[in-house]
C-alpha cells in the first residue's frame, strides 16, 4: 500500500513539474495564462455582486467590469491559442487565427483530385492545386532508373524516390527552408555524393529504417506536413520498355529518349504489376482525374500501363481531363501534334480516360522558340479540330509561364481544373 501511495506521490509531483513548464521563462506565455486567470476572477466577482441586491447601486460599475472581464478573458486566450499555432505552424506567423482556420476548412472541403504522371510536370501542377484543396492524390510512376534515383535503385534495391521526392516537395506545407533542404543537390566535389539530392537520401533512409518505401512515403509526408497525399501508382519493381517502330527495342525509361527512335509502343517489365490499394481508392473517390503535363511516354503512360488504374479511371464518373505539353520532348514526341498525344494516350489505355483536353494559345517568345530549337524541342501544334472529330472537348486559354524555361503557369492551369467542378 505503501509503495502504491509513493509512486502515486511520485507521478503526482511529475504532473505538477509539469504544469510549472509551462510558467519558464521565454516560452512567451506565461503572461496570457496570468491575463486569463484576471479575466476569469474579473468575471467571477463583477457575476456575484450583479446578482446581490446589497451592491444593486454599483450595477453599472459591476456590468463595466464584468465586460471588460470577458474581454480581457478572449484576448488572453486568443493571444495563447496564436502562440501555440506560430509553435506548430511557423508558416503561419503573422496570420489571423480567423483566416488560417477559414484557409485551412475551405481546403478541407476541396474537392478530390487525382493527378497522375511524374517528374517536373506533376509537380508542378501540384503546387497550384494545393491552393485550392488538400483532398489532392499524386500518384506517381515509379519507372525512373536515371541519375540520382536510378544509382539509389539499383544500390539499396528500392523503387526510385526522385519523382515522389519532387511531388511531396510540391504539396509540402512546410518552412521554404525545409522544401529547400529536400531539393538540396550535392555538388561534384562531393565525391560519392555527386549528384543526389538531400531528400532522395532522406527517403532511402527512410525505407531502410521503417522496411518499407510506401510507409517512409507516408513519415516523410509527415515531415513536409502534405496538402494531400503523394502515392507510388505500384509497389513492383517495373522497367519501362519502348518498342520502336524500326523493330528495335529499349529498357529503361533513361535510355528511351537517348535512342532519338521513334516509338510504337511502351510497356512495362513485368507485364502486369499490381496497383497500389491506395491509389485505386483514390481514383474511386475522385470528382476530377488529371493526366499530364508531363513526359507522355515515360510519366503519364507508364501509370496507365497498370491495368487495374486504367479499368478505375475508365469505370470512374470524375471528370477526366488531359492537359497537353507545351514542347515537344527530343527522343519521345518529336513532330507530335496536340492529337497525336491523345492518340498515343488512348492506344495504351482506352478511349474513355479522357473528357477534356486542354491546349495552350499563349505567346511564346521567339528568344525561347530558339533556344529550345537548338535542342530540337518546338512547340507543339494545336490541331483542336481533329481533336474535337475524335470526340473531346477542347479547353484552350494561356497557360504560358516563361522564364528560363517554357512551362505551365500553374496557378492559371489549377483555377482552370477547378473550374471543372461546376461541370459536376
Amino acid at each position: 500500500m505503501k509503495k502504491r501511495f509513493n509512486l502515486w506521490g511520485i507521478n503526482l509531483r511529475g504532473r505538477f513539474k509539469g504544469l510549472f513548464k509551462w510558467l519558464y521563462p521565454g516560452i512567451g506565455i506565461k503572461r496570457w495564462i496570468v491575463m486569463t486567470i484576471f479575466g476569469v476572477v474579473l468575471i467571477v466577482v463583477s457575476s456575484a455582486y450583479l446578482r446581490s441586491e446589497e451592491y444593486a447601486s454599483l450595477e453599472i460599475l459591476d456590468t463595466i467590469i464584468l465586460i471588460s472581464g470577458i474581454l480581457v478573458l478572449t484576448l488572453s486566450i486568443k493571444r495563447i491559442i496564436r502562440s501555440f499555432i506560430a509553435a506548430l505552424v511557423p508558416s503561419s506567423k503573422g496570420t489571423e487565427l480567423i483566416d488560417i482556420l477559414y484557409h485551412s476548412k475551405q481546403l478541407d472541403r476541396g474537392p478530390k483530385i487525382v493527378a497522375l504522371g511524374g517528374g517536373t510536370g506533376l509537380s508542378m501542377l501540384l503546387s497550384g492545386l494545393k491552393e485550392y484543396s488538400s483532398n489532392i492524390t499524386a500518384i506517381v510512376t515509379v519507372a525512373d532508373d536515371g541519375g540520382s534515383s536510378g544509382r539509389l535503385r539499383q544500390q539499396f534495391d528500392i523503387l526510385p524516390p526522385g519523382d515522389i521526392r519532387n511531388c511531396l516537395v510540391a504539396l509540402a506545407d512546410a518552412p521554404a527552408l525545409m522544401r529547400d533542404l529536400f531539393q538540396f543537390r550535392f555538388d561534384s566535389n562531393s565525391s560519392e555524393l555527386a549528384g543526389h539530392s538531400f531528400g532522395n537520401l532522406f527517403i532511402t533512409a527512410m525505407t531502410r529504417l521503417t522496411g518499407d518505401f510506401e510507409k517512409a512515403i507516408k513519415e516523410t509526408s509527415k515531415v513536409l506536413a502534405l496538402k494531400g497525399q503523394v502515392i507510388p501508382s505500384t509497389l513492383n519493381n517495373v522497367v519501362l520498355v519502348a518498342e520502336h517502330k524500326n523493330g528495335s527495342i529499349t529498357e529503361g525509361e533513361n535510355k528511351i529518349p537517348k535512342t532519338h527512335l521513334p516509338i510504337n509502343r511502351v510497356r512495362l517489365k513485368p507485364l502486369q504489376p499490381v496497383a497500389t490499394p491506395e491509389a485505386i481508392k483514390a481514383i474511386e473517390e475522385a470528382q476530377i482525374i488529371v493526366l499530364g503535363p508531363g513526359s507522355l511516354y515515360t510519366s503519364i503512360i507508364p501509370n496507365l500501363l497498370i491495368k487495374e488504374i486504367t479499368e478505375t479511371i475508365v469505370a470512374s464518373e470524375a471528370i477526366k481531363v488531359y492537359v497537353c505539353n507545351l514542347m515537344s520532348q527530343p527522343g519521345e514526341t518529336d513532330g507530335f501534334r496536340a492529337s497525336d498525344h491523345i492518340k498515343a494516350l488512348v492506344a495504351h489505355s482506352h478511349p474513355r480516360a479522357i473528357d477534356y483536353v486542354i491546349l495552350n494559345t499563349g505567346e511564346v517568345p521567339n528568344s525561347m522558340l530558339k533556344r529550345y530549337a537548338g535542342e530540337n524541342s518546338y512547340r507543339v501544334t494545336n490541331d483542336t479540330k481533329n481533336i474535337e472529330n475524335m470526340g473531346y472537348r477542347v479547353i484552350e486559354a494561356d497557360f504560358i509561364l516563361s522564364d528560363d524555361v517554357i512551362r505551365h503557369d500553374s496557378a492559371k492551369l489549377a483555377k482552370m481544373i477547378l473550374g471543372f467542378i461546376e461541370e459536376i
